[in-house]
C-alpha cells in the first residue's frame, strides 16, 4: 500500500503532524499556496512541543499531483474551497481522505471533489499554534485522531491510522461518521462562540459564576441536537474533557476573531445552529452566544 502522506495546509495542526510523520520516517509532502510553499521549502518547519525540538524538510508543492496513501486537509474552513483545487482528485483515487477540520458542511465539500475517498476525522486533546511563518509551538503532547467511514474498505482506513500511528499520534478508529463529528462539535461549538464573545480564556469562562452557566446551557444544547441528529452525547462527558483543559486555553476562532482574521465561527456555531433550524431544536443560549461573538 502507498505510505505517502500529503498534507493540505501545513500551519499550527498541517505542519505539527507534517514534522512528527517526516521524523518517522514517512515520506511526506506539503501543499500550500505559493508563498507558504516557497517559505517552507527554503526553511522547512520547525517544531516545539513537550517532548523536545524538532525539524524537518519535507517536499512542498502547490498542486498535489503524486499519488498518496493519505491526504491530511489541515486548512481552516474558510479556506477549504480555494484548498481543495490544489489536489488533483487522481492523486487520492487509491487513498484515504482525512479531514481534521470542526464542523459537519466540510464533509460534503470534500465528497464532491474526492468522491468515496474521504473519511470523517477529528482532533483533539491538542493546542497548537504558529510563532512564525514556519515555526510551530505546541503546547500540548501528543494528539488524539480518531478517524471512521462507512464506506470506505476498513483496510484502507486502518493504513492511514498506521501511517498516523507511527508519528506518535493516539489513532482511533470508530465506526459513526457522525459521532466523530458531533463528539467534538458539541463542546468546540459552545466554547468558540464563547471565547470569541468574552475573549475569555476556558479557565476563566469555567470559573466565571455567569458565564459558566450559559456554557453549560449551550452544551446542553448542542447535546440535544446532536441527539436529533442521530448521536447520542452526555454533556456530562462533554465537561469531563472541558475541566481537564488547561486554564490558558482559548479556541482558534477566538484567537482569529481578536486578531480581526476570516474565522470558523461559521463553520462551528454555524453549522450547529443550521442543523437545530433544519431539525426544528430550539437553542436559545447558543443563538445568543452566536450573535455575541459577531455571527450573523
Amino acid at each position: 500500500m502507498n505510505d505517502t502522506v500529503a498534507v493540505l495546509g501545513p500551519g499550527a495542526v498541517g505542519g505539527s503532524l507534517a514534522v512528527r510523520l517526516s521524523n518517522a520516517g514517512v515520506r511526506v509532502i506539503c501543499v500550500a499556496h505559493a508563498e507558504a510553499a516557497g517559505l517552507v521549502a527554503l526553511a522547512g518547519l520547525a517544531l516545539e512541543s513537550p517532548d523536545g525540538a524538532f525539524t524537518a524538510r519535507v517536499e512542498v508543492v502547490e498542486r498535489l499531483v503524486t499519488p498518496v496513501g493519505l491526504l491530511l486537509v489541515a486548512v481552516k474552513a474558510p479556506a477549504l474551497d480555494d484548498a481543495v483545487e490544489r489536489i488533483e482528485p487522481d492523486a487520492v483515487a487509491d487513498g484515504v481522505v482525512v479531514p481534521l477540520l470542526n464542523g459537519l458542511e466540510h464533509m460534503d465539500v470534500l465528497r464532491a471533489c474526492f468522491d468515496g475517498r474521504v473519511a470523517a476525522g477529528s482532533i483533539s486533546h491538542f493546542q497548537a499554534y504558529r510563532a512564525g511563518r514556519v515555526q510551530i509551538i505546541e503546547a500540548t503532547a501528543s494528539p488524539v485522531i480518531t478517524l471512521a467511514s462507512e464506506s470506505l474498505p476498513r483496510a484502507d482506513v486502518e493504513h492511514a491510522a498506521e501511517l498516523l500511528r507511527r508519528a506518535r499520534v493516539d489513532v482511533r478508529v470508530g465506526q459513526n461518521e457522525k459521532r466523530v463529528l458531533w463528539h467534538k462539535l458539541a463542546r468546540i461549538a459552545p466554547l468558540a462562540a464563547a471565547t470569541s464573545a468574552s475573549g475569555r480564556t476556558v479557565g476563566e469562562l469555567r470559573s466565571d459564576p455567569e458565564w459558566r452557566p450559559r456554557l453549560e446551557k449551550a452544551i446542553g444544547e448542542a447535546c440535544v441536537i446532536a441527539e436529533a441528529d442521530g448521536v447520542s452525547l452526555l454533556p456530562s462527558s462533554q465537561w469531563v474533557i472541558i475541566d481537564d483543559m488547561a486554564d490558558e486555553t482559548t479556541t482558534s476562532a477566538a484567537r482569529d476573531v481578536a486578531a480581526g482574521r476570516r474565522s470558523e465561527l461559521d463553520a462551528l456555531v454555524g453549522a450547529v445552529l443550521r442543523t437545530a433550524a433544519r431539525l426544528d431544536v430550539p437553542c436559545p443560549t447558543l443563538t445568543e452566544l452566536a450573535v455575541s461573538a459577531g455571527l450573523r
